[in-house]
């Protein structure tokens, strides 16, 4: 196929024959419009038009196809020749993770670099009051990857505790907690030292469930008074990248991550529901 394209432009100037026909899904969840899965849910409910044809699961597309979703144009881009953009940021404290806020609370959003025909996802979410590393990308599929439970990304966190965190109560972090939405465990737990009534701790966990760390640490009597993140899998944060500042990936690093990825996550191990 593609051989149609040979002549053809995009619309940033850039030859569309190396943009060989990909999965109708697959264009949409990189558009950051939703996940594969529920790309296809709605491929399945006849959401989505292709030149002006209800689309069917496992339709591939190209760059000269109209796409549709509820009678709206929708501007794909298709990403072959081009690597996703990825960016770290030092999320200070007092920063939400949400493009709009009911009470208008600054968003983190409003730091990150302005980017032309797309737009920034977040990987995960840090609470309002917690800092450190917080990635973004501009490709759905790769935000998916890397939040999927199935590769077991590591979270490492600087906790300062306030009361005493027994060794007992350590151990039964390590062990295992019930919290009301099932067992958590840290993977490891280190003394980080400190004066007075608080007290450091360096944390990590596989998982990144809505304030786990808090809820740990308040199911053993005490409370967390400050929580960064330092470090989100192959990602630690740079101890140069002030707060409020943001470091970009270089092609290289994202094309090294992507292949690490690829490796850590078997696609039979992402369910696909409905195909």
């Amino acid at each position: 196929g593609g051989r149609a394209n040979r002549g053809s432009i995009a619309r940033d100037g850039r030859p569309l024959a190396e943009a060989k026909p990909e999965r109708l899904q697959k264009v949409l969840a990189q558009a950051g419009i939703g996940s594969r899965r529920e790309m296809e849910e709605w491929i399945a409910a006849g959401r989505i038009s292709v030149n002006g044809m209800a689309a069917h699961l496992g339709q591939s597309v190209v760059p000269t196809d109209k796409i549709k979703i509820g009678g709206r144009l929708v501007n794909v881009r298709f990403t072959t020749a081009r690597t996703p953009r990825v960016v770290m940021y030092h999320k200070p404290e007092g920063e939400i993770v949400s493009r709009d806020d009911p009470e208008g609370r600054p968003s983190v959003f409003n730091a990150l670099p302005r980017i032309r025909g797309g737009r920034w996802i977040a990987v995960g979410r840090l609470d309002f009051n917690t800092s450190g590393l917080l990635l973004f990308t501009t490709s759905g599929e790769l935000a998916n990857k890397l939040t999927h439970p199935s590769s077991e990304l590591v979270r490492d966190y600087a906790v300062r505790v306030l009361g005493e965190l027994t060794l007992e109560a350590q151990q039964q972090l390590l062990s295992g907690i019930e919290l009301e939405d099932g067992p958590a465990s840290f993977a490891s737990l280190a003394d980080a030292g400190g004066e007075g009534a608080n007290h450091w701790y360096r944390v990590t966990l596989f998982e990144g469930r809505n304030r786990e760390v808090r809820r740990m640490i308040e199911a053993v009597g005490c409370t967390v008074s400050r929580l960064i993140r330092v470090r989100y899998g192959p990602f630690s944060l740079p101890p140069q990248l002030k707060r409020g500042r943001v470091h970009e990936l270089d092609e290289a690093e994202v094309k090294a991550l992507m292949r690490e990825l690829e490796k850590m996550i078997k696609p039979a191990e992402i369910p696909q529901e409905g195909a």
